[in-house]
């Protein structure tokens, strides 16, 4: 699939990946941005003025509006949803009515207009519940204690990758799931770890960790993402699966990685420790074995590189405002 010429479709597109991928693809496409604007990483960036590119401010749990904004398009990027560990738990039935309802409107907007060519669904890497090593595509998936707020995200996600799928086995429509692995990078918007470390950091104040911090993730740096959903795109092995998008070899404890982020920014911030009153993912590292072997995908930013390139870019924010 070339991507030249075509009218796509981002749904969540003006958030930190949404923004990213239309800044991607606006230079030889269409782009059509629908969102509600609660996270808007989008117009601060300069193709916010691009004629090519058309934000829709919108809701995906309304399907009229949905529907009349799909016409046309060939390509849809399914970002939209409710994310965040503090939104979450704040408001578990906000997050799985807009994460299950809006998936759902997507896909069957997609096949009563009959243009797809490609549908990207968004799912996440907390599918695989509180210990995730070297977890494959096709390893059980998990949820936490229904009592735990925390897994109502997990759980909409995941049944959303179960409609997604069957989307493509009774419909035909063409469906890719990834599940992105704690993704990070210059124009991060919302709750996410290292936005927060660098920007406190850099703000000379404290880094907060829950608990005593030897919680270990996987971090991925945006250009990594970005490519493996271009591959998603492009490649036509990739319909019908669900791919792990991370770098496994960026996996580093929380304590470790705020003092790294200390380190790199020469921030004399200290570390504060506080209580871990919710539900955690303790070990979150992905297989991405499938990825390679059917799309060719490999992350090529190293944690180092793309924690200087990150600290480097809200540094010249911070001096800006």
């Amino acid at each position: 699939m070339t991507l030249k010429g075509k009218r796509i479709f981002i749904s969540g597109g003006a958030g930190f990946i949404g923004s990213t991928m239309a800044a991607r693809l606006v230079d030889d496409n269409q782009v059509v941005v629908f969102d509600n604007m609660s996270r808007d990483a989008l117009s601060k960036l300069e193709i916010a003025k691009r004629s090519n590119l058309t934000v829709i401010e919108g809701d995906v749990q309304d399907f009229k509006g949905v529907l009349e904004a799909v016409r046309g398009c060939q390509i849809i990027l399914h970002m939209a949803g409710i994310a965040g560990i503090d939104t979450v738990i704040k408001s578990p039935a906000n997050t799985m009515h807009v994460n299950m309802a809006g998936t759902a409107n997507l896909l069957e907007a997609a096949r009563l207009v009959g243009e797809c060519e490609r549908f990207i669904n968004f799912s996440t890497s907390e599918v695989f519940g509180s210990f995730t090593f070297r977890a494959r595509e096709s390893d059980w998936t998990a949820a936490g204690p229904v009592r735990e707020a925390r897994w109502s995200y997990a759980v909409s996600k995941l049944a959303a990758e179960h409609l997604a799928y069957a989307y493509y086995l009774e419909h035909k429509l063409p469906t890719v799931t990834v599940r992105p692995f704690n993704i990070y990078g210059p124009g991060q918007v919302g709750e996410g770890a290292i936005h927060v470390f660098v920007t406190r950091a850099l703000q000379g104040k404290p880094l907060e960790i829950h608990g005593e911090g030897n919680q270990i993730r996987s971090w991925t740096y945006i250009d990594d993402m970005v490519e493996g959903i271009l591959l998603c795109l492009s490649s036509d092995k990739a319909v019908g699966h669900s791919f792990n998008i991370g770098n496994p070899t960026g996996a580093i404890s929380v304590y470790f990685l705020a003092k790294m982020i200390l380190q790199l920014s020469g921030s004399n911030s200290k570390i504060r420790h506080v209580p871990r009153n919710f539900a955690d993912v303790e070990l979150r590292v992905p297989s991405i074995n499938k990825a390679r072997e059917l799309i060719g995908f490999e992350p090529r930013v190293e944690l180092e590189e793309g924690l200087q390139r990150t600290i480097g870019w809200y540094r010249k924010q911070l001096k800006r405002s």
